[in-house]
């Protein structure tokens, strides 16, 4: 009898690789992969890019935050545009028109030989880099079994983030505008790739009927659904709190902190990306371990501040104790997963892609206030003050939205709003 147990676990165990392990999911985890490469190249070579450009001294900074919130400001745009693309057209429309579009605006960021060429380039990048989560998460979501598609969601979001490493190495082998020339070239060679992947049944189903789809104000006209969309956007704030300004803007915080060194922008978006990756597989794992995605945003949110508190407190002692200090920041902001897709899983198919595209846009947009808030303050005090209040507030406003926010493991997606 034991042995029959062993062996119906393992055929158990099995079944589940073998249905995680779908076409669609790889190929939905290396789109995520280029995209990533893409979205974070700039924050590694934006030191080099900008000094290849005549700027130097303060401009290095002040000109990254603007072409920072250029692209972020696409990535608000894009996230609209295609979510409701998303829930119109399909799944597959959008994969394949966004990595189109950042690819062939990737390729054009090698030639810019101005600042106004670069913003308008990384706005262009930014409007095509916004579709490809929201669009990769909600595909998975939809055809892997209820009880296993935290696993599917969990690598696609894991796989993606090492692009951030692959970046800061190609960076590093060769320069900036080759970077940028490789990013595009490994997203048109991804579009050969998305031919083999099947549109959603679940979507294939909604279409056949008199349902509106992507319906984007449908999202304010009705006050839970409201509430319920905005409760998503909050709990990912001290995310991009993190990836925006601690670490971005790496080297800075490492000179306020009197480190015995400089601090090198892209090795710190690798170790932070790094542990994004091994905080997004931790996450997933733990949410499917414990049949619960709430209780374990919860307890990674508690671990930012923490972390937040080390990087800024007790970080400047060496390089080695700073990187380390990136790597648990991204640790702890490895509940990015289980935020996109708890977004997916709160709405219906007809709203899905909608959501799920706009939600971690609009986290990544949230850059321009909280930049705003940071430089305002930073004027007002000082670099690490500023940081303190920054982050604390996002914290405590994140700890606030996933109070009252309803349990979604398990939760049965085939329904419309």
């Amino acid at each position: 009898m034991k042995d029959t147990n062993v062996v119906e676990t393992a055929l158990s165990k099995k079944s589940t690789l073998r249905q995680v392990l779908q076409a669609p999911v790889i190929i939905a985890a290396l789109g995520y992969f280029v995209d990533i490469y893409d979205l974070l190249l700039f924050s590694i070579v934006r030191v080099s890019s900008l000094k290849a450009l005549k700027l130097s001294g303060d401009q290095l900074l002040e000109k990254g935050i603007f072409l920072i919130n250029v692209q972020m400001a696409g990535l608000l745009v894009g996230g609209i545009l295609w979510g409701i693309l998303g829930d119109k057209r399909g799944r597959l429309s959008v994969l394949f028109g966004s990595i189109l579009l950042y690819s062939l605006a990737n390729l054009a960021n090698g030639f810019v030989t101005d600042v106004p060429q670069y913003a308008v380039l990384r706005f262009i990048a930014g409007v095509g880099l916004a579709g490809e989560l929201g669009a990769g998460i909600t595909l998975v979501a939809e055809i892997l079994p209820k009880e296993i598609r935290g696993y599917g969601t969990t690598l696609v979001a894991s796989v993606g983030l090492f692009g951030a490493v692959l970046a800061y190495f190609v960076a590093n082998a060769t320069n900036w505008q080759v970077a940028y020339w490789i990013g595009g070239g490994l997203g048109l060679c991804l579009l050969l790739l998305r031919y083999s992947v099947a549109e959603s049944g679940m979507f294939a189903s909604v279409a056949k009927k008199h349902v509106e789809r992507g319906n984007f104000l449908a999202l304010f006209t009705d006050s839970g659904r409201l509430v319920n969309y905005l409760r998503c956007i909050l709990i990912g704030l001290p995310i991009w709190f993190v990836i925006g300004i601690l670490i971005t803007f790496s080297p800075e915080f490492g000179t306020k902190l009197s480190l015995p060194g400089l601090v090198d922008a892209g090795k710190a978006v690798m170790f932070g990306y790094v542990g994004l990756s091994v905080g997004d597989l931790t996450s997933g794992s733990l949410s499917q371990l414990f049949r619960s995605r709430k209780k374990i945003v919860f307890l990674f949110v508690l671990l930012t501040g923490a972390t937040m508190a080390f990087y800024l407190k007790g970080a400047g002692s060496s390089l080695g104790t700073f990187y380390f200090a990136c790597f648990l920041l991204g640790l702890a902001i490895g509940y990015w997963a289980l935020f996109v897709t708890i977004a997916a899983e709160q709405f219906g198919t007809n709203l899905r892609a909608t959501v799920a595209t706009t939600v971690p846009n609009f986290v990544r947009g949230t850059v321009l206030p909280l930049t705003f808030a940071f430089e305002f303050l930073r004027a007002r005090t000082d670099m690490i003050t500023s940081a303190w209040l920054v982050g604390a507030s996002t914290i405590i406003i994140a700890l606030l939205a996933l109070w009252k926010m309803k349990e979604t493991f398990g939760k049965d997606l085939d329904y419309v709003e």
